[in-house]
């Protein structure tokens, strides 16, 4: 089944979003050092220092989320406890970053972002039964209630 290797996918696609991030935000700091840029006021090494802690702290969470998703395609099991939750919320940030980003960045933005959705729900979905999802073997519902019965 196609389940390891998308998940293996998914690894990679996560890795290379965290340092894409990371040397995005590391690159604006930069800029906004160089260029002198304020934010309402601000300090503009403050939004410098910001912009690249952000970049860490983003591109690290996607290099965790990456590692989560790793472990699924080694284990070849599903995914558990903080493993789970990471990648949950990875597809949340996702799917709210698609969302925001299609006005300002545009529709390619939105394509990608919902890309790595997909192989996220992909990878969380695949994974919940051994086999795929399982068709109710008769008998095995809730027993009839007779009519009138309350």
């Amino acid at each position: 089944m196609l389940r390891r290797p998308v998940a293996v996918v998914t690894a990679v696609v996560l890795v290379v979003e965290a340092v894409a991030v990371a040397l995005l935000n590391w690159f604006l700091g930069i800029v906004v050092d160089r260029q002198a840029m304020s934010l309402a006021g601000l300090d503009p090494h403050a939004v410098s220092v910001s912009a690249k802690i952000a970049g860490v702290v983003f591109g690290l969470y996607f290099a965790l989320c990456g590692v989560a998703a790793l472990a699924v395609a080694v284990r070849n099991r599903p995914a558990h406890g903080l493993g789970r939750i990471l990648l949950i919320s990875a597809a949340v940030v996702h799917a709210l970053l698609g969302a925001f980003a299609v006005g300002p960045v545009g529709w390619v933005a939105f394509a990608c972002l919902m890309v790595v959705l997909g192989l996220l729900v992909l990878t969380l979905m695949t994974y919940d039964r051994p086999d795929g999802p399982a068709d109710p073997a008769p008998g095995n519902g809730p027993a009839p209630v007779a009519p009138g019965a309350t």
